[in-house]
């Protein structure tokens, strides 16, 4: 096989992992929670340069403002952000594994893999008001992670994704709507990251839907 035709079969086992999904304004809801509680439904915005992977060089990197209300703002599918006079576009994520691949979403967008930051935000509806509750993630490389605007997670160095590798104090969800976002930084090779939410006796949680903004 040449290079071109090796990559491209890997990209293609790289998208039947991986789905991209454009959401429609008649779809509001959907379940995007496996049997183990992993979400899988997420709006991520195109990597950013940055640099490091230690404690300083990450705090450095997520409290930087490179966009309005980056720790507030819900993106919708296709909503364009401008950094540094660059173009970043959100983009609706999809998976049918435990994890997000970040390395095949770049791929797939023809964007860079390394030395960058990833912007992630999901919306989870929860029937009722869920207390003692903890987020629990893991991600290749950094990661930092918010729950209604409040940080609630940070790991670091370079690190593979482990199952639960960084979980939260214990946490109340509100009824109703919940907004997850995190920040994952890698400097080189594969990257992805997983999220869950695990009840009051450390059980994966799955009695709440996923919300997808509409266009």
């Amino acid at each position: 096989m040449t290079i071109n035709h090796i990559r491209k079969s890997l990209l293609g086992a790289a998208l039947s992992c991986i789905a991209f999904v454009s959401i429609g304004s008649n779809v509001s809801a959907a379940p995007h929670v496996d049997k183990d509680g992993f979400i899988q439904y997420w709006t991520i915005l195109e990597p950013i340069s940055v640099n490091g992977l230690n404690k300083s060089a990450v705090r450095a990197a997520v409290e930087r403002e490179y966009f309005p209300a980056q720790l507030s703002v819900l993106p919708k599918d296709g909503d364009k952000v401008t950094i540094a006079g660059n173009e970043h576009i959100w983009h609706a994520a999809s998976t049918d594994q435990y994890n997000i691949n970040l390395y095949f979403f770049s791929e797939a967008y023809k964007k860079p893999t390394s030395n960058v930051l990833f912007w992630c935000v999901t919306i989870i509806d929860c029937p009722q008001e869920m207390k003692n509750v903890r987020l629990a993630i893991g991600s290749n490389a950094a990661s930092v992670w918010w729950v209604n605007g409040q940080e609630v997670i940070g790991i670091y160095n370079d690190r593979q994704t482990v199952i639960d590798d960084g979980v939260s104090k214990r946490i109340t969800l509100k009824k109703g709507r919940n907004i997850i976002r995190g920040a994952v930084i890698n400097a080189g090779g594969a990257t992805d990251f997983c999220a869950r939410i695990l009840d009051a006796n450390d059980q994966p949680l799955k009695t709440f839907t996923v919300q997808v903004p509409a266009k």
